[in-house]
This record gives C-alpha cells, sequence and structure tokens, in this order.
C-alpha cells in the first residue's frame, strides 16, 4: 500500500507538471532556459520507471524550487544581501534581477527612501525594519560631487542629475547589483527640470541648459533598455517646475519662464495621444526665484502639494481646477523658502522628510500621513517612521523606490 501511495503522489505531482505553471514558468515562461539559468535553476531530469522527474540541490532544503522561489520574493529586500552571502546560488538569483520581477509579477512593494542630507552620501532607508543602508560612493569627480543635484527613482534604479567639470551628467545607482555607473545623457541635457516616474519609465520635462537658456522640451527614460526617446515640445518653457504622474498622464507645474515671470498654468501630456494639454490656472501659488520647485506628491491619482508660506498641505480638485487645504505640516518649510524638504509618496501614504533641531541635537525626521485616515479639524496624523541624527537639518536629495 505505501508504494502504491507513493506512486499516486509521483503521478499526481507529474500530473500537475503537465497542467500547471510553477512559479518558475511563471516568471520566465516555458521556454526562457537562459532565464533558469541565469538564476541557477538548471535541473536535472530522473526517470524512476514512470515518469520523468526533476530534480536539483534545492534553494530551501525540503521546498521545490518553485515554492522556494516564492518564499523568496516575499522575503524582506533587506535579506537580500545577507541571502547572496550564503552560496554562489543564491548569489546568481538576486545579482539576476529577475528575483525583482518575479516580486513586481506578485504584488510584493517595499517602499524605501533614498536620500542625501551630509558630504557622506546616499543612504537607504528601510521603513519596514526601521534600518538604515549606506550606499555606495558614487565615483564622479569633484565638481559633481559638490554641485546641486536632482534625483529620480524609475524601476530599480536611482537617477543623479548633476554637473561635472565640462557638462552635465547623470550617474545611476542599480538596487540588482548594488554599484553605480555613468548613465547614457539626455538629448538635450539639462538641469532644474520637472520629472515624475511611472513603473520602469520616467519623463523630464523644461528645465535650463548649461548656457542658462530655459526648455519646453521633454524625453522619456525607459529604465529596461537605459535609453532617452525625445517628446513633444511643452507649450511653455519653464524652470524651478515639477512633474508628476497622475492617472496614467503626466503633468508639469509652477516654474519661471525668466527670472522674474512664473506660471500658474499647468501641462498634462497624454502618453498615448503624445500631446500636450495647457490647464490654466493649475498652480495659482507664484514661484519668485529664491523658492523651491512646487513640492508635491501623488497617492491613489490625487494630488497634493505644500505651501511654503503656511506650513500647509493642500488637496488639488481635478474637477474644479482647484485647491482645498488640509492641515499643517509636521515641520516647517518656510524658513527656507521650501528647500531643504522632501515631499514624497510613498505607497497609499505622503511623506515629509524634513530637519529639526532640539535640546540634544540636530536630526532628520521622517514623517507619513495616510489621506486615506482623512483630516480631523484640519489636524493630520502624522506619524514618525523614520530618524537619522547628527545628519544636520538639510535634505539635498530625496527620492522613494517601491520595488
Amino acid at each position: 500500500m505505501a508504494s502504491e501511495s507513493k506512486k499516486s503522489k509521483k503521478e499526481l505531482i507529474c500530473c500537475d507538471k503537465v497542467n500547471n505553471k510553477s512559479s518558475n514558468d511563471y516568471l520566465f515562461g516555458e521556454e526562457d532556459e537562459e532565464g533558469r539559468r541565469r538564476m541557477g535553476l538548471e535541473e536535472e531530469e530522473v526517470d524512476d520507471g514512470h515518469c520523468k522527474f526533476r530534480s536539483s540541490d534545492s534553494l530551501l532544503p525540503g521546498l521545490h524550487d518553485d515554492v522556494a522561489l516564492t518564499c523568496l520574493a516575499w522575503a524582506s529586500r533587506s535579506d537580500y544581501a545577507s541571502l547572496s552571502c550564503l552560496n554562489a546560488r543564491f548569489n546568481s538569483l538576486v545579482k539576476s534581477g529577475d528575483l525583482y520581477d518575479l516580486r513586481r509579477r506578485l504584488g510584493v512593494v517595499e517602499h524605501w527612501v533614498y536620500m542625501v542630507c551630509d558630504p557622506r552620501g546616499w543612504e537607504a532607508f528601510d521603513p519596514f525594519r526601521n534600518k538604515w543602508f549606506r550606499l555606495p560612493k558614487i565615483p564622479c569627480d569633484d565638481c559633481f560631487n559638490y554641485a546641486d543635484k536632482e534625483s529620480l527613482a524609475v524601476g530599480s534604479e536611482l537617477l543623479v542629475f548633476g554637473r561635472e567639470l565640462f557638462d552635465f551628467a547623470i550617474w545611476r545607482y542599480s538596487l540588482v547589483q548594488n554599484n553605480w555607473e555613468k548613465c547614457e545623457g539626455m538629448n538635450h541635457r539639462r538641469c532644474l527640470f520637472g520629472s515624475g516616474s511611472l513603473g520602469s519609465i520616467s519623463i523630464v520635462a523644461g528645465g535650463s541648459d548649461k548656457n542658462g537658456n530655459v526648455l519646453k522640451s521633454a524625453e522619456l527614460y525607459d529604465s529596461l533598455t537605459g535609453r532617452w526617446e525625445i517628446l513633444p515640445n511643452m507649450h511653455s518653457p519653464r524652470r524651478l517646475c515639477s512633474g508628476f504622474f497622475m492617472c496614467g498622464k503626466f503633468y508639469v507645474i509652477g516654474g519661471m519662464t525668466n527670472p522674474t515671470d512664473s506660471l500658474t498654468c499647468g501641462e498634462e501630456f497624454d502618453l498615448q495621444t503624445r500631446k500636450w494639454r495647457k490647464i490654466e490656472g493649475m498652480y495659482p501659488n507664484v514661484n519668485r526665484a529664491a523658492q523651491a520647485p512646487p513640492l508635491v506628491a501623488v497617492v491613489n491619482n490625487q494630488l497634493y502639494a505644500v505651501e511654503y508660506l503656511t506650513n500647509m498641505i493642500k488637496k488639488y480638485d481635478k474637477g474644479r481646477n482647484s485647491w482645498e487645504v488640509l492641515g499643517r505640516l509636521p515641520v516647517r518649510a518656510d524658513s527656507s523658502n521650501g528647500w531643504g524638504l522632501a515631499f514624497k509618496a510613498r505607497g497609499e501614504e505622503l511623506l515629509v522628510v524634513g530637519g529639526n533641531r532640539g535640546p540634544e541635537g540636530e536630526a532628520i525626521i521622517l514623517s507619513s500621513w495616510a489621506p486615506k485616515s482623512g483630516a480631523k479639524d484640519g489636524t493630520l496624523d502624522w506619524k514618525v517612521i523614520g530618524l537619522k541624527e547628527h545628519s544636520g537639518v538639510f535634505v539635498y536629495n530625496c527620492a522613494v523606490m517601491g520595488c
């Protein structure tokens, strides 16, 4: 009977392999042997006289590799560095990047905060484990290192834009490889632009070239290919503007056409029709030359912004093209005209990263609020999710990466 039982189980497993896809097939496709090879999932066929089976040294002892892959996909990103040190097979698995693709397919996302607030360089914060990680130092020249920079997260990459001795440059950090490399430059190199990301793509628009000319051009970056594509021009040139994606479309608001003229209109780019639409009065807060670009963030396709002078959070009503005041920021933005403060979307929450001076010294505080929790009598329930002590009070660059 025991023999019959084992035979039935083997036939059941064999039948299941024929009729259903494993996690390996789900990740790579049934014919993608190259993907399996990259992750060290090559298997040897064994014939026990009834049907052919596959066997290999399992990723997790006692589990089939397809089950093990799913378990690893649900593991915290904080553990991946340790896992890659276990053996060559785990290292190949993590370094292939396919594990992050499986996480995306399964809907597993952790939103980490990447920021730089002192000369030591970029750091990453894992809010789920309350852990800080220092990124490798960018192998750039001193000019790039000390100049003003802009940043954005797209896919599993962090792009940092700045200026080297003779021209603008872009350095790209790979989450998968944990290293920096020089990125292909834009067709029209620029600074002080608006930008936003959606999945594996990002769009930059406006800004200034190295001669100070204000631009109305826009470009799309595809992190899967590492290439830039020129998009149609906006209606108006603008610098010191902000960009974001909302409802599948890209928007640019705020900015200045010259040192004295501010823009209150916004522009909407439709990726399907590849056309820009001007929206009059979308951002009535007038920019000044000394002020930071608009601090904006989108959560659940709803746009929020910071009003510098009052330290208030406002919500945009797309139907009425108007703004509603919700409540106060957890830190001040008026003291430095919006500079040194980060306002980002982190999943379904708004994130504010700013400095604070107290009796015990200076610290960077990370606070979050979920808009779905609502505002009670003009009060927003901000929760502190992270603290970085002895790092000053000024946030130079910040980005949120969801992988």
